[in-house]
């Protein structure tokens, strides 16, 4: 059963482009090497998870997800904490009725929206092209299994 993706409306970058001479520019994959004949989709998949393009991939992830993610939780525990244990520090007044809590509370949405846009920008800059270009060399590797 083949599925249509919508990727395939419009082909990469550099693919059939002519190269000034009125032939196609000859191009082979970015990524891991195609496979030989008879490989399966599960030999092609981990052959594309050990190659260096994928490792590199979620080596960009894990750089930016783990220090973020551990600031969040600690930044979200320390205000918990202060809520329930340091009533006074929490309840001094910073402008009219407003409180230290309050702002902190607030401040939780703000890091969340923050945190929110420094992922997507991170993953626009650092991450989307080469997981697309991974994503490209696989499906060229797997196009003609099971059909």
């Amino acid at each position: 059963m083949r599925l249509d993706d919508p990727w395939y409306d419009e082909p990469p970058p550099g693919w059939g482009e002519l190269d000034g001479t009125g032939s196609g520019v000859p191009e082979g994959p970015s990524g891991p090497a195609l496979p030989q004949q008879g490989h399966s989709a599960a030999d092609i998949y981990l052959e594309v998870q050990r190659s260096e393009a994928f490792r590199e991939v979620r080596r960009r992830y894990r750089r930016f997800v783990v220090p973020a993610a551990v600031a969040f939780l600690l930044w979200y525990v320390a205000y918990v904490v202060a809520a329930t244990t340091a009533h006074e520090l929490m309840a001094r007044p910073v402008a009219g009725a407003v409180n230290v809590a309050m702002v902190a509370g607030l401040g939780q949405f703000l890091t969340t929206f923050l945190l929110t846009w420094a992922y997507a920008r991170h993953a626009r800059l650092r991450r989307d092209r080469a997981a697309l270009d991974l994503r490209w060399d696989t499906q060229e590797m797997t196009r003609g299994i099971g059909r």
